[in-house]
């Protein structure tokens, strides 16, 4: 059976595209990884008989059997902190909370094992940990499932933070989180489970250290990932029409950041406008805004816009809850506004 190292690649199964759902591409990663590396195992609340919460890893307990698909107990501390010492014993795990706001009942074994132990161990130990969670709002579930949280974990040091906006960063992403000797945070939006979108058949790791243009454009460069990828670009077609081009970028890596791509389309377009689900205050928004000024300060045109979540519990009732969220008419407002 092939293991993961680094510079491994999965082989290929055929040729030509395939069309399929964000959901069924981070399945897809889970099975390759299974199939691939004995070492690899999946464990977390629901994700075996019931098939996880969002229908991830729906099929794979009766592939893989219950020593590699674990249902645990709820209890988060307890079932991510047994992860810990699984990669510390030289498996690869891949725990799932379910949703980010259960995360918080794990922070402990997050941010002071999973995160330290490599460097309070003098590289002695490793942590090769994948923790996956949902993220964002837009589905009416209050505000104690609602959070967009990954800007807390992009704070800390230690660790990777990722979150796969499109098909393609679902499929590839995992492969290259595992072959990590340290831990990765991937987080998936509720919103993009449904998403369709083109893969090759023969689809394989992608880099989670770089971001990515989606979009070409000369006027404004408009930051963005995640949920907030998809809005970006929604509001670049609206600016298109009006003669404004926006060059739309997907930080896909929280942690690191990639300064250079960030810093290389600002020295093109002169403008920014971060799109950020997180709330304003202490957020990834501004840190990403610190940057740009501290780096492109001579370069840019205008003052760094920011569109972010209202600074409230994300509310139930859908029409206030949209109201709360970053909307694609107010990236277009925060585009024109620095545009001039």
């Amino acid at each position: 059976m092939t293991t993961l190292s680094t510079g491994a690649t999965p082989v290929p199964a055929a040729t030509g595209t395939v069309e399929t759902t964000y959901r069924e591409a981070l399945r897809e990663a889970l099975r390759e990884a299974l199939r691939e590396d004995d070492r690899v195992f999946l464990m977390g609340e629901d994700v075996g008989m019931y098939g996880g919460c969002f229908a991830v890893s729906l099929g794979l307990l009766e592939e893989f059997g219950p020593e590699r698909v674990r249902d645990t107990p709820l209890s988060e501390s307890g079932f991510v902190g047994a992860g810990i010492g699984a990669a510390l014993a030289g498996l690869r795990p891949v725990v799932e909370i379910m949703t980010v706001n259960f995360s918080l009942l794990a922070l402990d074994q997050i941010l002071n094992n999973a995160a330290t132990l490599s460097h309070m161990s003098g590289g002695q130990l490793h942590v090769p940990l994948v923790i996956r969670m949902t993220t964002g709002a837009g589905r009416q579930l209050a505000a104690q499932h609602s959070h967009s949280l990954e800007g807390w974990y992009a704070h800390i040091p230690g660790i990777k933070v990722i979150a796969p906006a499109t098909v393609e960063d679902a499929r590839g992403m995992l492969w290259t989180a595992l072959e990590d000797p340290d831990p990765v945070l991937l987080f998936e939006h509720g919103t993009l489970y449904t998403m369709t979108g083109t893969l090759p058949r023969d689809a394989g790791h992608v880099d989670i250290t770089r971001a990515a243009v989606r979009r070409e454009g000369r006027d404004v460069t408009l930051v963005s990932y995640g949920g907030t990828l998809h809005k970006a670009l929604a509001a670049a077609d609206v600016l298109a029409g009006s003669g404004v081009a926006a060059e739309v970028l997907d930080l896909r890596s929280l942690r690191p950041l990639d300064d250079a791509t960030i810093a290389a389309s600002v020295r093109k377009t002169h403008r920014a406008v971060v799109v950020d689900e997180g709330w304003r205050s202490g957020g990834l928004s501004a840190e990403v805004s610190a940057r740009i000024t501290e780096q492109c300060f001579y370069d840019l045109d205008g003052p760094v816009e920011r569109v972010c979540s209202a600074e409230v519990p994300i509310p139930y009732a859908q029409h206030l809850e949209q109201a709360a969220l970053p909307q694609v008419d107010q990236v277009v407002a925060a585009a024109r506004r620095v545009v001039g």
